[in-house]
Order: structure tokens, then sequence, then C-alpha cells
């Protein structure tokens, strides 16, 4: 459903007012190498340790789907969101055990179901590598050797700390290229279901209420690492409180946000409005009606497209807020002003007047990648602006395809020296991707046969038909046609069959004479040229990048966050609410509020209760806080991310943001804007008085070792 005309003027009428707040409230996704230290003093008369950061930092969890989430208890509980999870869910559920519907949860560890391709990362050590990356790039290089020289010493990093340390080892491009940081995280890839609440009440209120507040979502859902077979003996893990935050209090959030452009050239944003979301719009609007009609056949239809369809549906909503915000005078006024007092600065300075010449060179590589982004997007991959690890590009929307495009560019690459691999397939990145590859994630012939037609069909369009790498792709078929012939005839859905191909060498994979792979290797050609010119002109601009970054430092100071790159930040503010239209929003929902809008809504869909929460109702206390709003700065990514008090103790979790929150995409708003959490306290209640769950309430309340 798009927004309705209303809440778009809720968005551009608000933004206005909401900017007075900008750079003077608790802005920031912050480093934890480089936190807000004077601000929480001065602010808050509050001044977190170096343990106390250490402590939060080795306790948060990335997950590789796309979220966030904390260790909870000393055994290896994992919470997240539900819709984080949700992923996992849907692999693991099948057409008579649907756990995405009915809930699941574990009465003992034997019954806690392994996750099919699930990786979780800690963030165990961060280190400064800004001085050796940038020396492995000569002056004077073109922007494909510089790119070349970029990731052959980045892969030189990552390979030496993976082998000294054992330990996933991430270079992360930090300020658009002004600094370069060696990220080493703990992996977890025995992943375990060990709780999930019925759906309905985890997206309880469905799209109607996405973005929307007061809120009454119990979006959480419970996994437990392991290792070597057993529950992962956990250090670091977030006290639990069972009461929740009060209304002021202040919080902080410790995740993983995926992607802001706040920090990005007039030009590039300007791009972003009139190119990039409009493109990614069109495409999530496509696709949610394709979905939506063929999950609309039958109930075991809906279950398997299920993940695929929130995704799109909460991206398309996220987008269409995000280009209101960009199209909004007022707030682009604010980024221009925010571009040129920088500018000014810099041209007020000789040491740094030279370097305004670095704004023309980013539009110039702008121009110049802007020639090859169809077939960039189309054959070689969507450009995602979240933290999800592979995003198939636009023209095969198909799991079958993807396999056939890794193992096809494994071997490949492999055959490669390590520096001059994608960064996908090099050393430092293996245990991931055949995590990935060798997934035991079921695939649905008839769901892949609908969307790599209709993805067909769109690139039909998009190309021409008688374009002749159309032409080539279809085969003098019709998409519907093509479609069916290539998911009947591949083998790939077979992780037994991908697993010994794999472990083959390239002639090996050449005469495996699999239709999918024979795709992957008709495109591959041409998506290699894109991807090519595509970092060339990446390259160019992150040298671009680098420049306009050592001015702001000198100019405004180093104490700044970059932009989110997926990567662990840490944000904050106190529990908070709102005006709007003249009303005061509370900071805090409860049970009883539950219940009344339900009644309001007759129960109906998408307002209905799961029968266990109608069935015990009177087994509950009412008053107990259900969901909360702080002023924390969030985006996309952050979603399962842990919320403390100044104790470190979890008092809730992300799971969403206001309607408002959608500029956060490109510029900071207190006045509104606000991070949307479910209380600590109703996720005690809901599992001793719902879920029949007091064993796991009590492992990670800490009233007992283990279950």
């Amino acid at each position: 459903m798009a927004f309705h005309s209303s809440r778009r003027l809720v968005i551009c009428s608000l933004m206005s007012t909401a900017l007075a707040a900008t750079a003077f409230g608790d802005e920031g996704m912050w480093l934890f190498n480089n936190p807000p230290l004077q601000q929480f003093k001065e602010k808050y008369q509050f001044e977190p340790t170096p343990q106390w950061l250490d402590h939060l930092q080795k306790s948060s969890v990335r997950f590789n789907s796309g979220g966030s989430g904390s260790f909870v208890s000393a055994d290896g509980l994992v919470i997240t969101n539900h819709h984080v999870g949700l992923d996992t869910l849907q692999k693991i559920s099948s057409e008579k055990n649907n756990y995405v519907r009915d809930g699941f949860y574990a009465k003992s560890r034997a019954e806690e179901p392994k996750a099919t391709d699930l990786e979780l990362n800690v963030l165990m050590s961060i280190e400064d590598v800004t001085e050796r990356v940038n020396a492995g790039v000569q002056p004077g290089l073109s922007g494909e050797e510089a790119s070349k020289a970029r990731g052959n010493v980045i892969a030189q990093i990552e390979k030496e700390s993976k082998d000294k340390t054992g330990l996933r080892s991430d270079v992360v491009t930090l300020y658009q290229g002004g600094v370069y940081n060696l990220y080493r995280y703990k992996r977890y890839d025995d992943v375990r279901l060990v709780f999930a609440p019925e759906e309905q009440i985890a997206f309880y209120g469905g799209d109607p209420d996405n973005f929307e507040y007061p809120r009454f979502d119990l979006d959480i859902c419970i996994f437990r690492a392991y290792e070597n077979g057993q529950p992962a003996k956990i250090e670091h893990f977030l006290k639990w409180n069972t009461t929740g935050p009060a209304d002021g209090e202040l919080t902080f959030v410790s995740g993983h946000p995926g992607r802001t452009d706040r920090q990005l050239t007039v030009s590039e944003l300007a791009e972003a409005r009139d190119v990039e979301v409009p493109y990614l719009l069109s495409m999530y609007n496509r696709r949610e009606v394709l979905l939506g009609a063929f999950g609309a056949r039958s109930f075991e239809n809906a279950r398997r497209v299920q993940q695929d369809r929130r995704g799109v549906e909460n991206n398309r909503k996220r987008y269409d807020g995000y280009l209101a915000a960009l199209l909004d005078p007022e707030v682009w006024s604010a980024i221009d002003q925010r571009e040129q007092r920088l500018r000014d600065a810099m041209n007020s300075k000789p040491e740094f007047k030279g370097m305004i010449a670095a704004y023309d060179r980013i539009k110039q590589a702008q121009a110049d990648t802007a020639k090859v982004l169809p077939v960039y997007h189309y054959f070689e991959t969507n450009r995602g602006r979240a933290g999800a690890t592979y995003r198939a590009p636009r023209a095969f929307y198909s799991n079958l395809f993807k396999y056939a495009r890794r193992l096809l560019r494994a071997g490949e690459e492999r055959a490669k020296p390590n520096g001059e691999r994608f960064p996908e397939y090099r050393d430092s990145n293996r245990e991931s991707l055949e995590l990935d590859f060798f997934s035991t994630e079921p695939v649905h012939p008839d769901v892949e046969q609908v969307t790599l037609a209709d993805s067909l069909t769109d690139m039909a369009t998009a190309f021409g038909f008688e374009d002749p790498l159309v032409r080539q792709v279809l085969a003098g078929k019709s998409p519907a046609d093509r479609a069916a012939e290539l998911v009947t005839g591949t083998k790939l859905g077979d992780p037994a069959f991908r697993r010994q191909l794999y472990s083959g060498d390239p002639p090996a994979i050449a005469s495996a004479n699999d239709p999918m792979l024979e795709l992957a290797r008709l495109v591959d050609a041409p998506a290699r040229a894109a991807r090519k010119t595509f970092e060339a002109q990446d390259e160019t601009k992150q040298q671009a990048y680098a420049e306009i970054a050592k001015a702001r430092f000198a100019i405004e100071g180093t104490s700044s966050y970059p932009d989110a790159t997926f990567t662990l930040r840490l944000s904050y503010g106190p529990v908070l609410g709102y005006e709007e239209n003249g009303k005061q929003i509370a900071p805090l929902t409860t049970f009883a509020g539950l219940y009344q809008r339900a009644a309001e809504h007759n129960n109906q869909p998408p307002f209905d209760l799961p029968k266990r929460w109608i069935e015990r109702k009177g087994k509950l206390n009412m008053s107990t806080p259900f969901n909360f709003v702080s002023t924390a700065d969030i985006i996309g990514g952050n979603s399962g991310s842990p919320v403390t008090n100044k104790a470190n103790e979890f008092v809730g979790i992300i799971f969403d943001g206001n309607i408002q929150s959608l500029v956060l995409d490109c510029i900071y708003a207190e006045k509104q804007a606000r991070a949307v959490s479910v209380d600590s306290a109703a996720i005690s209640e809901a599992l001793r008085k719902i879920y029949d769950a007091g064993a796991l309430a009590d492992e990670i309340e800490g009233k007992t070792a283990q279950r």
C-alpha cells in the first residue's frame, strides 16, 4: 500500500520544522573508537568508561541477512527482530510447519533447529589502516589502475589479519574514502532458532502501521549461537532489565545502520533524487505487485514469498519517504547550505582552496558511471542501500541464477592471485561465501519461474526486444517460456550438486552443461565490463572524497561521525514523545492500548489478535509498557539493535522508525523523528504469560544458568 497523500504531507510539512534541530540534538551514528564523549558529559552528565563501551561492543551482533542483535545470556542467546529472523523462519518452515504464521518455541535445547545459512558477526577490534591503504595507490594512476592497486592492498591486509587472528577481517571504507579501518569479527555459523511469536503480533497493524506510531508490535526473534556443537560460552552479554526505560531516560542504541547519504555531495544526492531512488522505487513497485498476486493464489504461495514480499513492501515505503524528503524544497535548501558552508570554508583557506576541484571530479565520475548503469543494474548487481550480503541483478530475480553466477565466478576468480579477485571471492570472505552457497534453503521452482519470467520481461522492456543481448538471453522464446526452460533444466537447486561443482576446477564447471550456468556465462562479459567501469569511477570518487574529508577534519575537527556502512555504531537519545497535528504523542504504549486498538477495528486484519492473545488477556498486566520511542539516530540495518540504559542493561530493541524519521537518510532531524522499540518489560510479560516460556524468560533475565 502506497503512502496516503496525507502521510506525504506529514513528511513534507514537518521536515522544515524538524530541520531546526539539525546538528544540535542527539545526532550521530558514532564509531565505537570515536564516541561523542564530550556530548555525553555536557548534555547528560554521563561518561561511559572504555570498559562500558567494550562490553556493549562485544555484546552486539550483526546478522548477515541484514540486521542487528545482541547476546542476552552466557549460553549464547541472541535476540533480534522477527523481521530480521524472518529469512531463517521461512527457510526452515514447510507447508506442514509454518513458523512464520504460527510462531515457534523450543522447550529444550535439543529442539532448537539449525538455521540454513545464517552467520552472526561480533566486532572484536578496530585498527586504522588508512596510511597503508593509501600508500598502495601511487599518484598518477588511472581510475582503473588505482582501483586495482587499492583492492590489492586491502586484500593483503585482510588476508594477513585473517591468517594471524583467525577472525573475519574486513577493511571498511569510512568518510567516503577519507579513512580506512580494519574490523575483525568473531563468526558464528551454527545458529539455532529458540523462539519466535506469531507474525501477526510481531507485525501487528501490518503495512498500514509500518513507519507509524503509536505501535503495538512484539517484533522479536530469539536464536542461540553454537560452537563445536554446544551452546557458545559468551563473556559479553547484556543484563536484562525487566521494567524497561522511563519517560525521559537516556538510552543507547548499538547496531549496524546500513547506509546514509549525509556526507554525499549535492550532485550525488541530486542523482539519488532524480535517478537512483526512482529506479529503486520502480523495481520495488513492480515486485510488490508480482509477489502480492502470486501470494494471493494460495496460503502456501503466500508462505513461500512472505519474506521477499515483506522486504519489498518495506523498501518501497522507505524509498517513497526518502524521495519525498529529497523533493522537499526546504530539505534541499538545508542540504545545499550544508555543502556551501564547507565550500566557503575551504575557499577561505589557501591550503584547501585547490581541493574544491574534488567536487567537479565527483560530478564527472557520476556522468561516466551513468553510461554503464543500465547494464550494471540489470546484468551485474542491484546497488543496494542497506546491508544484505547479496543483491541479484535486476534482469535475473532468481536464487538459481545467484548460485549459477557464484559458481561460475568462483572457478574463475580462485585461479587469480588473491588481491586481483572480486572482494566477495577473496580468501578473507571464503567461509561466508560458502555458508551461503551451500545453504540447504529450499528452492521452489514455481516461485523461481514467476520471478525470473517477470525480471526477464522487465529486462526486455528496458533494453528493447531487438537488443542483441536481450535476444541472446531469451534464446528465441518468450520470457515465461525461457524462465520455465531454465528453471526446469538446471540442477543448481540441489546443494550437493553445487558443492560437487564448486570443489572442481573451471573446466569441470564448463562441462556441466547446465542451462542456468550457460546463462550466467552468456552475460558475464558485459556484466564484468560494466563493473570494471563502475569501480574505476568509484575509485575516482573515493579519492575526491578523501580530499574533502581531509579539509572537513581540518576545518570542523575530527569529532564527527561517518555515513553508515553496515558496521557497528553507537547512537543515543532519551525516551521522548512528540507533537503531531497539535496532539501530544506519548512516548510509551501499553498492553491496554493493544487491546483497545484491536477493539477499535473489530479485531479484523491487520488489527486482529492471535488466538492465544485473546484467550490469555486476563493473565496480563495491562499497564505493562509495550513499545516506546526515543530520539536515537537510526536507519535501515538498525533493526534488532539493543537499546540499553546507563547501566548497560537491555531495556528494549529497535524495530522501526516513525514516518518523520524517513528524512534521516540524508539529514538529521530530532523534533519529530523517532526510533521505535519493543520494551523489555513487554518481552518478559509475553514470554511468561502468553507463551508459557518461563524457562526462556528465566534464562534471559539471569534467573537460571540454563534451560
